[in-house]
């Protein structure tokens, strides 16, 4: 296939990667060398306006001392005692003082001279009643109380805020109040003088120092309230200023504001504790560089359009490699990955990858249990590598294993999320204190639970104790987490993990025997009884194994017991004829068996007349194991034949109900009473499709065969076959199809109507 290598998007960026690597030097030393430059400037910058902010600081220092020293001055001046300005006859000289006062400063637009406890105000201009006064002059945020408490209850000097100040006229002026009592040879304040001061004389005379300056001004008292606000450009809200001036300091600092980066110059004054502080964006330093910036977009420029031909060269050599490995993962996945080089092929290998990696974490728990099963069917074969145990993390590393089969009453259950919690706690469980740690395995009925344990005996000598201490806790465990009363079959302890099938089948062979049907019994298989009085006869724990063997189809731990039988029997002196009876014990329990299973006669028929007339030990042992491999196939043909028939209701069963969106393997597996585990393997081998896809596939049909018959909308129809997840549906039903639902239903519908609305939400 001939690749147009320009309209794949991987080759596009492999072009620019190598251009970058170009660039990168180039941008380094260029941001390097732009940064001085702008680092320079901002000090440079920075340090002037410190030096300016400072100058401005001891300006207005200045002022405010004059202040001061006009209310001494006024403290001591006769005229504007309390009994000179109460004097009808001299009150015209008091007021001509205290006109004489303003003038002496520029900055101040008013002053007022007021007693304690006075119903009269004095100013340049005249007396007033109290209440004339605040009538006449009114603050926005001072009102008539707040303004006459602090008249009477000033003892130091106080300045408030900016604010608005409006007359009778209407004509309102930003102005500052400074309230400095007077109490000439007495420590406590018989007056106080008030300043209005306004706000344009403060910032006119920062600006008459900072020149050219563009950015914002405050001077803050000492409390961090702002006194005046000078904005030239942007400007910050309340709370961005409560924040930004909580914790700053004198000298300069950067800060983000809004998002943006800003210097901020700050001086404070150690006579009033004022702090006076400017505000800049960084950006403005840029402005001053124009000429560095111009310079570099030129050298970048030259360096791309040189750098263009080797990029192209190097990023074609690094493309091939990725064309044959799109290639090969197309044919690999069966789609056409090779035909997407107008897009980015990695993303699409990638997407493969994420799909195999979902199926086989999908996949993995109902993986480990097969193997799991798997071991306890068949022992360590060699199939079930090291590195399956690996990925499945399983550690068995311990000296010793057995198995136990777990059952309880279903009738005691409280359904499948309980089954699912039993399930959670025996799928790993661990015993440290007694050197012992478990793996559970879900058996084919829903109520019967293998756990297969691995310990070591950490010193004792006693290996049934030691079991009976981890058997005793499993069963503690159960009873404390689970409102159950589990019935517990325990298999011997082995001491390589290829025996564990033999244990197993003890297992379940001291399961089915236990001597009473009440749940709770524990029940070892290492404790059937044998018979003591007959050295030489066959153990009947033996029998109960081989039994159970054949019933299992396990024909390699059925053929064992039958060895191990004749194997005890060779060295006896006993007679042939007394031998042959007691192989018919062997005999006997496999017919049982047989005749259990259903296929006594056929097997009597064609097997057993042979055995009658064996002439030596080793053709008995060699029947007896024809047989037994006999009902082994049986046993596993009608297994295929039950799982078949079960299936066969699962998919019947299905069939009717996919629709509902609360149908999952857990509700259909307790339905026929089977694990969960067991149905999905089950379902896989006999449908070929795993138990999602096939429930996918038939609302995938149900959604096609409504988009071409109705034109119901699509979030209906989505909801009526079970499907709650409208988006995620239309992703899938796209990738499987090619097609969104609209698209589908516009190109293949029979039953469209003029005018209807096909189209979909989210498409």
């Amino acid at each position: 296939m001939k690749l147009n290598y320009f309209k794949s998007k991987l080759f596009l960026k492999y072009i620019w990667s190598y251009l970058f690597i170009l660039i990168i030097p180039l941008v380094f030393m260029s941001v390097l060398i732009y940064k001085n430059a702008i680092t320079s400037l901002q000090t440079e910058i920075e340090q002037s306006r410190l030096a300016q902010l400072t100058q401005a600081k001891v300006v207005i220092d200045g002022r405010m001392k004059e202040l001061n020293e006009i209310a001494t001055r006024i403290s001591y001046d006769r005229r504007l005692t309390y009994y000179q300005v109460h004097d009808p006859i001299y009150s015209s000289e008091s007021i001509q003082a205290l006109d004489q006062y303003r003038a002496t400063s520029s900055i101040i637009g008013e002053i007022y001279l007021y007693f304690h406890k006075d119903d009269k105000i004095y100013s340049s201009k005249g007396l007033n009643n109290i209440n004339v006064f605040t009538n006449n002059l009114r603050f926005k945020t001072w009102d008539e109380n707040a303004l006459f408490h602090d008249l009477n209850s000033a003892k130091y000097p106080a300045i408030r805020p900016s604010d608005i100040v409006s007359n009778p006229s209407g004509v309102e002026k930003s102005m500052l109040a400074y309230l400095v009592p007077i109490t000439p040879n007495s420590p406590n304040p018989h007056a106080t003088i008030m300043y209005l001061i306004n706000e344009s004389e403060l910032t006119s005379l920062v600006d008459s120092i900072l020149g050219s300056y563009k950015g914002q001004t405050y001077i803050l008292d000492n409390e961090g309230h702002i006194l005046v606000d000078n904005r030239q450009g942007e400007a910050l809200s309340t709370v961005e200023t409560k924040s930004l001036f909580a914790d700053l300091k004198p000298g300069i600092e950067d800060r983000v504001i809004n998002g943006e980066a800003h210097s901020i110059v700050a001086v404070k004054s150690q006579s009033n504790g004022w702090t006076y502080v400017t505000i800049m964006p960084s950006s403005q330093f840029f402005s001053s560089v124009l000429h560095i910036r111009s310079f570099m977009i030129i050298l970048f420029s030259i360096v791309v359009i040189v750098g263009i031909a080797i990029a192209l060269v190097l990023a074609r050599m690094q493309y091939q490699p990725i064309s044959m490995l799109v290639e090969f993962a197309a044919s690999k996945s069966g789609s056409n990955l090779s035909g997407t080089t107008a897009g980015n092929e990695l993303e699409s290998i990638r997407t493969l990858l994420q799909e195999y990696s979902s199926r086989v974490d999908l996949q993995e728990p109902f993986a480990r249990h097969h193997f799991l099963s798997m071991l306890l069917k068949y022992g360590n074969s060699q199939d079930l590598t090291p590195e399956l145990r690996e990925a499945f993390d399983l550690d068995f590393n311990r000296s010793h294993y057995f198995v136990m089969v777990i059952g309880w009453n279903e009738d005691t259950q409280n359904g499948i999320q309980e089954h699912q919690e039993i399930i959670g706690l025996l799928t790993q469980i661990e015993f440290p204190e007694l050197g012992a740690h478990g793996y559970g395995v879900e058996l084919s009925r829903m109520d019967q639970i293998g756990l297969i344990i691995n310990f070591d005996l950490n010193g004792s000598s006693d290996e049934f104790a030691h079991k009976r201490l981890i058997t005793e806790a499993v069963r503690s465990n159960l009873l404390d987490s689970f409102d159950i009363v589990p019935t517990i079959g325990v298999g011997t302890a082995y001491s390589s993990l290829s025996q564990l099938n033999q244990s197993y089948i003890e297992a379940c062979s001291a399961f089915d025997l236990r001597v009473s049907t009440e749940q709770g019994s524990v029940n070892y298989f290492d404790k059937l009884s044998d018979s003591p009085d007959h050295t030489f006869w066959i153990p009947a724990n033996s029998l109960i194994k081989l039994s159970q063997s054949l019933k299992q189809g396990s024909y390699d731990v059925a053929a064992q017991m039958i060895h191990n039988a004749f194997v005890g029997l060779q060295p006896s002196e006993l007679s042939a004829l007394y031998i042959r009876c007691i192989c018919f014990d062997l005999l006997n329990t496999i017919l049982k068996t047989a005749s259990e299973l259903g296929s006594h006669h056929h097997l009597m028929q064609e097997i057993a007349p042979n055995l009658l007339y064996s002439n030596s030990l080793d053709e008995l042992e060699s029947d007896l194991l024809k047989l037994a491999s006999q009902i082994c196939e049986q046993v596993e043909q009608d297994t295929h034949k039950e799982e078949q028939s079960i299936i066969d209701q699962i998919v019947a069963y299905i069939d009717e109900h996919y629709m509902d969106n609360a149908l999952s393997l857990e509700t259909v597996a307790f339905e026929f009473d089977i694990s969960p585990s067991h149905a999905s393997r089950t379902f896989k081998e006999k449908v070929g499709l795993n138990f999602i896809q096939y429930v996918w596939h038939k609302r995938e049909e149900e959604v096609k065969y409504q988009l071409k018959t109705t034109n119901d909308p699509l979030k209906e129809i989505i909801q009526k076959v079970g499907y709650l997840d409208a988006p995620n549906f239309i992703r899938k039903f796209k990738k499987e199809t090619g097609y969104t639902p609209g698209q589908y239903r516009k190109m293949f519908s029979q039953h469209t109507v003029p005018g209807t609305k096909t189209d979909l939400d989210g498409e």
